[in-house]
């Protein structure tokens, strides 16, 4: 029997809450687009650094525009999981816990040869971990359609409004930072740090659930991604603290997003949205509670005055970034790729390396359920 729901999220007009003024969760993003890339220096390289060894997977920024999403009833296919994971660790299988309460570290597995039931377990194994890291892996030498075909046992794929994808295939998320880019030196001579805390794409009315990203090249140290246990987080806070955060709702909003990547000479794929989501949410699998909120997409709870919006979302994201006793630090290698639940944790990137070395990365971002809440317990 499904969980009972606290109060479906209302909808409300773009028109009813100034979102970009809400003095609260800033869109922060050290960009690099259209306006940094070059396609023949990635093919060709520098003295100092190769070419890119996944050309197919290079970025373009077609002009094409997509309609707005349609909602979808999505199925998590780790409620038919096996608890024992008979299937997803084999006699060759190492699995190491990252720390204590966040992240796995696995070798011996290949996911692209999965069957339906150990796509099940991973499902599961990933809601419950957070975050693993696959070591040995062969994704990013697949026939893209073949990657894209194993992502999308896991839901609906997410085309992302703004950024650029392979050729062809345009629901692959790139994150790239092109050889010799400077644009990093750029952004810090207005900011101190490059840590933007989010789950991905909140503003979506269904945002992301088992997420995959897969490292095509990357420099030889840095650029590690940061996570953190955004149930872990919200049991942490009291009782009380918990029992009042219940109920309320925040906008998030795709807006920032658009009008960054437009006014630096990107793409827009589809107009910007907001949606209205619980600040805590209910896993489908697990049935653990989390935060849902973070600085790059939340902007606003609703019903609370600004000054008390933005006292609130502060304390939580102040909360998270210091969570170090359950946050983890994955590192980056060759042939990794890393799979988390979106639902329940928060990420970052770090820019951490100068040396105009490539960072190239894809992702696959499976859409889930629309966020709901369980009764206080």
């Amino acid at each position: 029997m499904a969980p009972a729901l606290v109060d479906p999220p209302t909808e409300i007009e773009r028109s009813d809450i100034n979102y970009t003024k809400s003095g609260t969760g800033e869109y922060k993003v050290p960009f690099s687009g259209p306006k940094a890339y070059s396609k023949e220096l990635e093919l060709k390289g520098t003295d100092k650094h190769a070419g890119s060894s996944y050309p197919n997977y290079l970025p373009t920024w077609p002009s094409k525009t997509y309609p707005p999403l349609e909602p979808f009833e999505h199925y998590d296919h780790g409620k038919d999981a096996d608890a024992s994971f008979k299937n997803l660790f084999g006699a060759d299988a190492k699995v190491a816990d990252l720390t204590a309460n966040i992240g796995a570290e696995v070798h011996g597995v290949q996911l692209s040869k999965l069957n339906q039931q150990g796509k099940d377990e991973l499902a599961r194994f990933v809601a419950e971990k957070k975050v693993v890291a696959f070591r040995d892996q062969d994704f990013a030498d697949l026939p893209i359609q073949e990657a894209l075909d194993f992502g999308g046992y896991f839901g609906r794929h997410h085309i992302h409004p703004t950024s650029g994808g392979p050729e062809g295939h345009p629901e692959i998320h790139l994150v790239h930072r092109g050889t010799d880019d400077t644009t990093a030196r750029d952004f810090f001579e207005e900011r101190t740090n490059s840590i933007t805390w989010h789950s991905d794409v909140t503003y979506e009315k269904q945002p992301p659930g088992t997420t995959f990203l897969y490292l095509l090249d990357g420099p030889l140290a840095g650029g590690d991604t940061l996570f953190a246990n955004q149930a872990a987080a919200y049991r942490r806070l009291s009782p009380e603290f918990q029992k009042r955060l219940h109920g309320l709702k925040a906008v998030h909003s795709g807006i920032e997003q658009a009008e960054n990547s437009r006014n630096r000479g990107g793409i827009v794929r589809r107009e910007p949205v907001t949606s209205v989501h619980p600040l805590v949410r209910t896993h489908p699998v697990t049935g653990e509670k989390a935060l849902f909120v973070n600085p790059q997409f939340t902007r606003r709870i609703i019903g609370y005055k600004k000054e008390e919006s933005d006292f609130l979302l502060n304390f939580l994201y102040d909360h998270i970034a210091k969570g170090q006793d359950f946050q983890a630090r994955v590192k980056w290698a060759p042939k990794t790729v890393v799979v988390w639940d979106n639902r329940v944790t928060a990420h970052s990137a770090l820019l951490d390396w100068d040396d105009g070395a490539r960072r190239h990365l894809a992702r696959i971002t499976p859409q889930a359920e629309r966020p709901y809440e369980t009764p206080f317990e």
